[in-house]
């Protein structure tokens, strides 16, 4: 609580540590084999009462302006208060919107997941109806409503929690080339082809770098940059992009790094949590 009345809530983003792409389930979604991974940085999601309507959404934050009202936090309040089946206080929600848009690291998913974590606490409601709304939602939105490490089969909401030790408080710098690219377009530049199964994560692939690359080349010179940075000893592509990602040793060579990061590309030094 930030001040007396006022829920906050972390929005982290979300990083898919791999991405296994293995064919179409029956209702037309794709099939896939992830590890999701979470950062101790993201979005901040706020909610307090309101005095003149049942619900008010205020967005701040650098990516405010990729956003509408009628964005995903929007759909978790509406679709928690069907599920909750009761009259509700007017209710204040502000996003602070740190993390791009269409960017593959979960944004509005974590937004929408974040919310309905927020806003069950702030209306006492059971904690179970969050998990069942947040599937109606978006495919990513029950990863990030769990925020830890998880497998993930299915189109990503079937969730297994992973312990691998060496995730935890890892140095990660997330870098992106600031364009928005919507997940549709990527599936559809896919060849379609299955490439096998998700062992080991680290020896893993994300099948979808390559199409995120043909549309958006500068994909590849993030890619090579991060892979060129003392210390990095994991780059590989977030969901379907366009944000890259590097693990690094240390967190000394994580900043500086960050510290050198092209002045045009959005950057973030953070950690695994």
């Amino acid at each position: 609580m930030s001040r007396e009345g006022v829920l906050a809530e972390p929005a982290p983003a979300k990083l898919n540590l791999a991405l296994h792409v293995r064919g179409k389930l029956p209702d037309g979604r794709h099939a896939i084999e992830t590890v999701f991974a979470f950062c101790t940085d993201g979005d901040m999601l706020t909610v307090e009462k309101a005095d003149h309507s049942l619900y008010q959404l205020e967005i701040s934050g650098e990516f405010a302006g990729g956003l509408s009202q009628g964005n995903l936090v929007t759909s978790a309040f509406f679709a928690l208060k069907e599920a909750a089946g009761r009259a509700l206080e007017g209710t204040l929600v502000t996003l602070e919107k740190n993390l791009p848009v269409a960017s593959g690291i979960g944004g509005g998913s974590a937004d929408a997941a974040a919310a309905l974590r927020l806003l069950t606490r702030f209306w006492k409601v059971d904690p179970s109806l969050a998990e069942e709304v947040a599937l109606s939602l978006g495919s990513d939105v029950p990863a990030c409503l769990l925020s830890m490490t998880a497998r993930g089969t299915g189109a990503g909401n079937q969730l297994q929690l992973f312990d691998d030790p060496t995730i935890a408080r890892t140095p990660v710098l997330l870098a992106n080339p600031r364009v928005e690219l919507p997940t549709r377009d990527v599936f559809a530049a896919s060849d379609g082809v299955d490439r096998g199964p998700l062992g080991d994560w680290r020896e893993g692939r994300n099948d979808l770098e390559a199409p995120a690359c043909s549309i958006v080349p500068s994909i590849g010179d993030v890619l090579h940059w991060l892979k060129s940075q003392t210390g990095a000893n994991f780059v590989r592509m977030s969901g379907s992009g366009a944000t890259c990602f590097a693990l690094f040793d240390s967190a000394e060579q994580r900043d500086a790094a960050a510290a050198a990061c092209p002045a045009n590309w959005w950057h973030l030094a953070t950690f695994l949590r």
